[in-house]
């Protein structure tokens, strides 16, 4: 995708902020950085790691917290387009984070939000595309569709364009379950087991980039690839390419009593996203269109 299709100016840079740089936003910066002037939003202290970090990488670093919505007023009319990576708290089932951005955007922003498809709870392994109803199940679904909400009435009352990306689980050669398989966790039996979805870390900055530009507004994009497996059955691709035991597979019963509630979570929500939009609508062309696409570029 040619970046300077999308300059709003002959003689400036477009301005874009970045609210949450970690691993995904520092893996967007080289997709921006020239073409733009890319502000990322951190809540360490100016002067730190993480501020220098971020200045290494083009960007220039700003500091505020979502947590004080006095450090908030900085960033009021900073960029037409915005980024939105920061979590919820951990805690609640609401997302006073996002509530408190929204409230100093200015009108006609054009706003990215890198949700989950956590939203949508179990749906038993069913295929389905995103108008789909949600269906949280727990907490930290909850705080994510609270989000998604305040930000469609945002979107409307205030002439945004808004674009919504679920995501599944993010991998990348640098975030596989290589501890997880080292450690002998068990998964599931295969008949017990759940379907899962998946998306490589710069695919989904590359998806972000799209949505700035390309998003349809108030529109939500499955952000997955083409993945079509069972979890157990993912842990065991990764396990077969690095020489690693497959893990143990057990009953859900027998899974209970030595997995830790939030991880049993994960492994009792199955589903099969479909991606047409992100194909169709952004014109996306992934680099890893699958988690074997990725493993076969690795060396073991």
């Amino acid at each position: 995708m040619k970046l300077s299709s999308f300059s709003e100016t002959r003689f400036a840079k477009p301005r874009i902020l970045i609210i949450g740089c970690g691993d995904v936003g520092m893996r967007l910066l080289p997709m921006l950085v020239g073409k733009f002037r890319v502000f990322a939003v951190t809540s360490q202290a100016p002067g730190s790691a993480r501020f220098m970090q971020l200045r290494s990488a083009g960007a220039t670093p700003i500091y505020a917290d979502l947590d004080q919505p006095h450090t908030l007023r900085k960033l009021s009319g900073l960029a037409p387009t915005v980024v939105h990576l920061a979590p919820p708290p951990q805690q609640g089932s609401r997302d006073p984070r996002t509530k408190r951005l929204t409230a100093i955007l200015p009108e006609k922003t054009r706003l990215v939000y890198i949700s989950t498809t956590g939203v949508y709870g179990d749906c038993g392994g069913a295929v389905f595309d995103e108008t789909r109803p949600v269906n949280p199940r727990n907490p930290r679904a909850q705080r994510r569709v609270d989000a998604e909400q305040n930000l469609r009435r945002w979107a409307r009352r205030r002439g945004a364009r808004l674009s919504i990306l679920r995501v599944p689980g993010i991998y990348a050669e640098d975030r596989l379950p290589l501890d997880r398989l080292q450690k002998a966790t068990p998964a599931l039996r295969m008949e017990e087991d759940v379907f899962t979805n998946h998306i490589h870390a710069k695919d989904l900055a590359y998806l972000s980039v799209l949505a700035m530009f390309r998003g349809a507004p108030n529109r939500i994009y499955h952000a997955v690839d083409d993945t079509d497996l069972k979890m157990g059955e993912y842990f065991d691709l990764v396990a077969t390419h690095f020489g690693l035991t497959k893990p143990p597979r057990l009953t859900r019963k027998e899974l209970e009593q030595c997995v830790s509630p939030m991880l049993l979570s994960f492994m009792s929500e199955s589903r099969r996203l479909k991606n047409q939009r992100i194909k169709y609508e952004l014109g996306a062309k992934l680099e890893y269109p699958d988690v074997q696409s990725c493993l076969r570029r690795m060396k073991a």
